[in-house]
């Protein structure tokens, strides 16, 4: 079931001719990961993870066929897709943003009524974060193909800050899963709209940096490679990638 998440999200990523195929080229390798895990047994229920993992996939790739109302924060990130002004980092962000700060409760709640409810995941839920980790060193040392200032900013602590990042957001999203767990329907759908609110919100604040940033970023676009299905060949890396069918 995992293999076949992880085809679907290859096929989204080589179909774009835009950025829009950056984030599912990295969520690949991710989900690559994790399979992994799953196979060596380093989360307490397999099944449950796997689970966890295909839900959490299927509000992306639902939403980027638009076989559900698309969330405004998605769209965001789409819209900005064809931005020759950004670099790709705030590509990625834009991906991350919109799937962890919006699907990621979503995704625990739907499923946790099936597996001993919402604590029972706790554990399984923060050991991603160490795979999440080991994930991004590998794009890092990708992405300076594409990006010739990427080694270098993680080596002087962007590294650091975008995994203190990723696990601040996946806190974030928890507390907003123990929000969404006890309402009834009406009340999710109200929260729902909430979070895709403020999410998008975080889109534009990606999109558009406050100075000096912004003008460091513009300057770092001079040295990426400008064709976007090149970059995302790369990230999508088939050779890092190809331990998920093994």
């Amino acid at each position: 079931m995992i293999e076949q998440t992880v085809d679907e999200l290859r096929d989204i990523a080589l179909e774009a001719d835009d950025a829009a195929g950056y984030f599912p080229a990295v969520y690949v390798r991710v989900t690559g990961d994790i399979a992994a895990g799953i196979r060596d047994h380093r989360f307490d229920d397999s099944e449950r993870m796997e689970r966890l993992i295909d839900a959490f996939a299927g509000h992306y790739i639902q939403a980027r066929y638009a076989q559900i109302p698309v969330p405004r924060c998605w769209q965001a990130a789409w819209d900005a897709a064809a931005d020759p002004n950004l670099v790709i980092v705030q590509h990625l962000l834009l991906g991350i943003n919109a799937h962890v700060n919006h699907d990621l409760a979503q995704a625990v709640v739907e499923i946790a009524p099936h597996y001993g409810g919402l604590e029972a995941l706790r554990d399984d839920f923060d050991a991603i974060n160490d795979v999440l980790g080991g994930a991004f060193n590998e794009v890092i040392r990708d992405l300076d193909h594409v990006s010739r200032w990427a080694s270098e900013a993680a080596m002087a602590g962007g590294g650091r800050l975008f995994n203190f990042s990723m696990r601040a957001a996946r806190a974030q999203a928890w507390g907003a899963a123990e929000r969404l767990y006890p309402l009834d329907e009406a009340g999710r759908r109200a929260y729902v709209r909430e979070l895709d609110r403020l999410v998008s919100i975080l889109a534009y604040m990606v999109t558009r940096p406050m100075f000096p940033m912004g003008l460091a970023l513009w300057l770092a676009r001079r040295f990426e490679q400008q064709d976007p299905r090149t970059v995302t060949r790369t990230l999508l890396s088939t050779e890092a990638n190809s331990h998920v069918r093994g």
